[in-house]
C-alpha cells in the first residue's frame, strides 16, 4: 500500500511539472530576458550581442537587456548562464573560447562546456585576416613560409592574449607550415595593433571588424583569410599552400542547461528569423561579421567537434594557461 502511495505520489509530481513546463512554454516570454555578454562594452563581441539583442526585443515583445559579466577568458560570464535560473530569461553569449579552447587550456573550470547550457543557435562569425607590417617583403602565404624559414625565430606575431581565437589560428598555421614565428601576447587587442602599427611587432591574425580601417588606409597588408571562402580579393590560407587549415572567432546562444526544450525552440525560431534579416545583414556586414543562424542541434553538434579539434592543436603546442 505505502509503496503505491509512493508511486502515485511521484506520478503526481512528474505530472505538475510537466504541466508547468507546458505552461510555460505556451506563455514565454512574459517578462524581460536577460543576455549576459563575457566581455566589457563596447567591444565587438558586446555591440554583436547589443544589435540582436535589440531585434530579438522587437521579434518578442519583450525588453532584451545586455548585462557584462567580463574577465578570466570568459569563465565569469560562462558561469553566471551556467547557475542561471533554467527558464529561458537568461542567455548568453558563448563563444570558440569558452566552448572549444578553454576546456583544454585549463586544468579547471567552473562550468562544463558539454553539460552546463541548452545550445540556442549559432550567432555570429568574426574572420580572421593574416596580416603584416608594409615593411615586411611579404605579399603571399608562400611568402611567408619562405621567410621564416629562412629567418628562424626572426618574426614575431602579436595577439590580444595566450588563448585567444588569433593565438591558436597562428599555432595551428606555424603547425600546418612549419612556420617558426614568436608569440608575444598583450593584455587585448588595442595593444597589440598599436604595436604592430608601429612595426614593433611583425604580424598577426587580426578579425575583419578590427582590423578593415587600418588594411584599407594601407597600415596594414592582408596576405589571405582564415575562413573556406575568399574575402573580396583575398585568397583563403588553405588554397595559399596550407591545406585545410580554418580558423576564425565564433559565437553561440546558449542558455542554461535543463531550460525546457519548447522555450529554447522558441528562442531558436526568433534568433534565426532576426539573424536572417535583411537589416541585420547588413549592420553585421558593416561591423565586418557575418551572422551565422543555424538549429540548437547544429550549434551544440559544431561546438563538440571544434572542442576536440582545437584540443589535438592546443596539446601539440604545449599550451596552458592558470
Amino acid at each position: 500500500m505505502f509503496q503505491r502511495l509512493c508511486v502515485r505520489a511521484i506520478l503526481v509530481v512528474v505530472a505538475s511539472c510537466a504541466v508547468a513546463d507546458l505552461a510555460l512554454a505556451q506563455t514565454f516570454p512574459s517578462q524581460p530576458i536577460k543576455w549576459i555578454v563575457p566581455y566589457p562594452p563596447g567591444g565587438g563581441s558586446d555591440v554583436v550581442a547589443r544589435t540582436t539583442g535589440a531585434a530579438l526585443a522587437t521579434a518578442i515583445g519583450q525588453p532584451v537587456t545586455i548585462d557584462n559579466r567580463p574577465g578570466a577568458a570568459t569563465q565569469i560570464g560562462a558561469e553566471a548562464v551556467a547557475r542561471a535560473k533554467p527558464d529561458g530569461y537568461t542567455i548568453g553569449t558563448a563563444d570558440s573560447g569558452t566552448l572549444a579552447f578553454n576546456p583544454s587550456l585549463y586544468a579547471k573550470l567552473p562550468y562544463d562546456a558539454a553539460k552546463d547550457f541548452a545550445f540556442v543557435g549559432g550567432l555570429a562569425r568574426f574572420p580572421l585576416v593574416l596580416a603584416v607590417k608594409p615593411s615586411l617583403p611579404i605579399n603571399t602565404v608562400a611568402e611567408l613560409i619562405a621567410y621564416a624559414g629562412k629567418n628562424p625565430d626572426k618574426l614575431n606575431y602579436g595577439t590580444p592574449g595566450a588563448g585567444s581565437p588569433h593565438h591558436l589560428a597562428m599555432e595551428l598555421f606555424k603547425q600546418r607550415a612549419r612556420a617558426p614565428v614568436t608569440h608575444v601576447p598583450y593584455k587585448g587587442m588595442a595593444p597589440a595593433v598599436q604595436d604592430i602599427l608601429s612595426g614593433q611587432i611583425d604580424l598577426m591574425f587580426i578579425d575583419l571588424a578590427t582590423g578593415l580601417q587600418h588594411i584599407n588606409a594601407g597600415k596594414l597588408r592582408a596576405i589571405a583569410v582564415a575562413s573556406p571562402a575568399r574575402l573580396q580579393i583575398l585568397p583563403t590560407i588553405a588554397e595559399s599552400g596550407v591545406a585545410g587549415f580554418e580558423a576564425f572567432a565564433w559565437q553561440a546562444v546558449v542558455a542554461p542547461a535543463g531550460t525546457p526544450p519548447d522555450v529554447v525552440a522558441r528562442l531558436n525560431a526568433e534568433l534565426v528569423k532576426v539573424l536572417r534579416s535583411d537589416e541585420l545583414k547588413k549592420k553585421f556586414a558593416d561591423l565586418g561579421v557575418e551572422p551565422t543562424p543555424t538549429t540548437a542541434a547544429e550549434i551544440a553538434d559544431y561546438s563538440n567537434a571544434e572542442r576536440a579539434r582545437w584540443s589535438a592543436v592546443i596539446k601539440a603546442a604545449g599550451i596552458k594557461l592558470e
